[in-house]
Parts: C-alpha cells; sequence; structure tokens
C-alpha cells in the first residue's frame, strides 16, 4: 500500500520545485519556465485590439484608391511592402500621386483613429 501512494507522488511536480540551472547558476524552477509576464499578456490583446480598429477604419474612412495604395505600401495583403515606385508601375500613376493619396489617406486614418 505504502508503494502505491509515494509512485503518485512521484509524477506531481510544484511549480516552485528546482529543475535545473541556468547558465549563471541560479536556480530555475518549473515556474519561470511556464509563467508568462502578465504586461506581455497585456501588450498583445491591446495591440490586437487597435490592429482590429486600424482594418475597421480603413473599410470606412478610406476610398478604394487610397485603401489600395495603403495596403500595398504596408504589406497589409501578403505581408510585402512595395515602394511607391512599385504601387506607381502598378497603377499606372506618378510616383508622386502615390505619395500625396498616402499621405492624404494617412492623414484620415489619423483623424479617424483619434477621434475613437
Amino acid at each position: 500500500m505504502t508503494i502505491r501512494s509515494t509512485k503518485k507522488t512521484k509524477v506531481e511536480l510544484s511549480l516552485h520545485e528546482p529543475i535545473g540551472m541556468d547558465k549563471e547558476g541560479n536556480e530555475i524552477n518549473l515556474l519561470d519556465i511556464l509563467g508568462s509576464d502578465v504586461d506581455e499578456i497585456l501588450d498583445e490583446v491591446d495591440l490586437k485590439l487597435q490592429i482590429k480598429k486600424l482594418y475597421k477604419a480603413i473599410n470606412q474612412v478610406l476610398k478604394d484608391r487610397e485603401k489600395v495604395i495603403i495596403e500595398l505600401r504596408y504589406g497589409l495583403i501578403d505581408g510585402s511592402c512595395k515602394t511607391q515606385r512599385e504601387i506607381a508601375a502598378m497603377l499606372g500613376i506618378s510616383r508622386s500621386y502615390v505619395s500625396r493619396i498616402e499621405t492624404r489617406a494617412l492623414n484620415k486614418l489619423n483623424k479617424a483613429l483619434m477621434n475613437k
């Protein structure tokens, strides 16, 4: 009977029980490895909320051409950012016109996000 009861406790570990040493010779416990910082979690949630607001503002505030330029310029579609020259060549307009449209779109987005 004693063997069975000790066998169960061998599998159980405390989060504060030392499991090894780091490079500097400090003890590492399970909590150090598994734990995550609360601030990191809050920052990640805040970032996701801001991204949602940004995409909502892009869809509500910008005209089609402005939306396309912002999406291409900052890689919002496929993760690959394009230069103003590349966008100008794709759309058949001048680079300076792309710059003006981009500036106007960013100002609109800034106003929309500041008002919310």
